[in-house]
């Protein structure tokens, strides 16, 4: 397989250069990235050379005596080796997590985990410090010994460095760390960071590492004992130098991959703005044909498709998918029956009584909005908004089921699988939700705050945890769907819920208080059904737009494997 005319299309897929590299990595160990060269002292005599290199440090008790390690047996052998190369085994090449001996007084290097990086340059950060505070406690290394890190997840993430630099050739640092040391220079340093970077190393060594989630480590007799592919000397240096004309490759494809999708945004992002500075829904209509054109040049991305769901719903709530209707009851009439039916609910004792919210002045209106419209605050907007039940949970089928936080996604509320409350629980049958109820999200990670879905269940049948509000809408007078999508609007986020975020026991809260407080545009109730509508239609487009996207990357995902799983087969 011609490797280099191939790169373009892995690179293309997704995840592409991260496997493009991997591959590189795994032809290097199996020999097919250079050419043999017959005249190359064999890995066999290197083999010899290894063996006397110990036992010279051994007799001097430089290192500890080894013990002999069995021959790696054809069944071991995952993979055929080229003319000249020998299977061993990295005790048997080298000394892996040796010690190291200085005067405490000796300035040397230490290098925590966070230091180490995961790239193939193996490079790494250090500080300086007296060898007497470090020596003990600490994992030694040596200038030009390999390190890998041994424990999940700095492993399956491949940090691995060579030590370079060190202050007086040594240094001590992170105890999650196993080293391999060269003995005598019998081993081009850069070619085992090569193996053990390697896919097939690193996917093996993950099913061997041991210990509990979280904590889980790769044993020093996997990494002893795993076969390791040896080349000649020479050879191991040429293919460093090859591994290192193709990384570099791969640095200028990825550069140039994220400069190009740079200016994409940009270019997104100016031609969605020309869409939110149309001046009313014909210079709307117009801007979006020209868009239109486009689509499959634009939209080519998730970020894009985002951007563009996105832009619909912030259109939508500015007033500019349709057009307005003078016949239309102006949103001020629409206010006063919500204000109504409120009082109304309020003397029957069917909702709480809440306190009026102040208007929305006109230095506080975040946008201009159409004839027709009105700007107001949720709390006057809506008939209640209630916390919900603080009862812990149990599971089981019995009782009421109780919406929690996860179970809102995308604007829907999620129905199945929820554990329950007795009906007798305290704040029921009050807190029992209706269809078209919202659940606003008031805590969790900051970008999760103020996410909301409708609920389309049972009346009477599910009840809501307390980290959620419910937002009960005027039946039959507005729509939950155009304050659901209006509270998903990026202007709205971006003026009523990051300027609250607080910070809790490592949690972000918006509260109820600051809920109704919140500033909504409100148009009459007939173009709310009619905006809702071009959104649905809108929103449709986009997800079909995805679905095509996900199938060409897909596809592409095919083709790269299937030129990978070629590459190595040829190996």
């Amino acid at each position: 397989m011609n490797l280099p005319a191939h790169l373009d299309l892995i690179a293309a897929a997704p995840d592409g250069i991260r496997k493009l590299r991997g591959l590189i990595l795994e032809l290097a160990v199996r020999g097919k990235l250079v050419a043999q060269d017959p005249s190359d002292e064999p890995a066999g005599e290197l083999l010899k050379r290894i063996a006397r290199e110990r036992a010279r440090l051994e007799a001097e008790g430089t290192c500890r005596k080894s013990e002999a390690m069995a021959v790696v047996g054809k069944d071991e052998q995952p993979f055929a080796l080229p003319e000249g190369w020998e299977w061993s085994r990295l005790s048997a090449v080298s000394l892996v997590n040796p010690r190291n001996a200085a005067d405490d007084s000796t300035v040397a290097s230490f290098v925590p985990m966070a230091m180490i990086g995961t790239s193939f340059d193996g490079k790494h950060l250090q500080e300086h410090r007296k060898w007497g505070e470090i020596k003990q406690g600490f994992t030694h290394f040596a200038e030009n010994d390999i390190g890998v890190a041994k424990i999940t997840p700095c492993f399956e993430n491949s940090k691995a460095c060579i030590f370079e630099n060190l202050q007086s050739g040594i240094g001590a640092g992170t105890t999650e760390l196993h080293i391999v040391r060269s003995m005598g220079g019998t081993l081009a340093p850069r070619f085992v960071l090569a193996y053990l970077k390697g896919p097939m190393f690193l996917q093996i060594g993950e099913t061997r590492m041991t210990g509990t989630a979280g904590q889980k480590r790769l044993p020093k007799e996997f990494l002893e004992q795993n076969p390791f592919p040896l080349p000649p000397l020479a050879e191991q240096h040429r293919i460093v130098a090859k591994v290192d004309e193709l990384m570099a490759l791969c640095d200028r494809l990825e550069a140039e991959q994220t400069d190009a999708d740079a200016a994409h945004a940009r270019l997104v992002d100016t031609l969605l703005a020309t869409l939110t500075r149309s001046a009313d829904t014909a210079e709307l209509s117009a801007n979006w044909q020209r868009l239109a054109e486009h689509f499959d040049t634009l939209f080519t991305t998730e970020s894009s498709l985002d951007a563009l769901r996105q832009t619909i719903l912030q259109l939508a709530v500015m007033g500019k998918l349709v057009p307005q209707d003078p016949d239309d009851e102006p949103a001020s009439e629409l206010l006063k029956r919500i204000a109504k039916e409120r009082a109304r609910l309020e003397a029957a004792g069917v909702c709480k009584k809440s306190k009026g919210m102040p208007l929305v002045g006109e230095d506080e209106q975040p946008f201009e909005v159409p004839e027709g419209w009105a700007w107001e605050r949720i709390g006057n907007y809506v008939l209640q908004t209630d916390y919900g039940l603080s009862e812990k949970t149990l599971a089981t089928t019995d009782g009421v089921p109780v919406l929690k936080m996860g179970d809102i996604q995308s604007g829907n509320v999620i129905l199945g699988g929820q554990k329950a409350v007795p009906s007798t629980t305290e704040g029921l049958p009050y807190l029992l939700l209706e269809p078209g109820d919202l659940l606003y999200n008031r805590t969790n990670s900051a970008e999760l705050v103020g996410k909301t879905g409708i609920f389309r269940g049972q009346t009477q049948q599910y009840s809501f945890a307390s980290y959620l509000i419910r937002i009960r809408c005027a039946k039959d007078m507005t729509l939950p769907a155009f304050l659901n999508l209006t509270m998903n609007a990026p202007m709205f986020r971006d003026t009523e819920i990051v300027p609250h975020l607080k910070q809790q026991c490592g949690q972000a809260n918006v509260n109820g208080t600051i809920l109704r407080n919140m500033r909504i545009p409100v148009p009459p109730a007939a173009e709310q059904h009619r905006i809702v509508a071009k959104v649905d239609e809108l929103l449709a487009l986009v997800d079909r737009l995805k679905a095509d996207l996900a199938g060409s990357r897909a596809r592409q995902e095919r083709l790269a494997a299937t030129l990978i799983e070629s590459a190595l087969q040829a190996a």
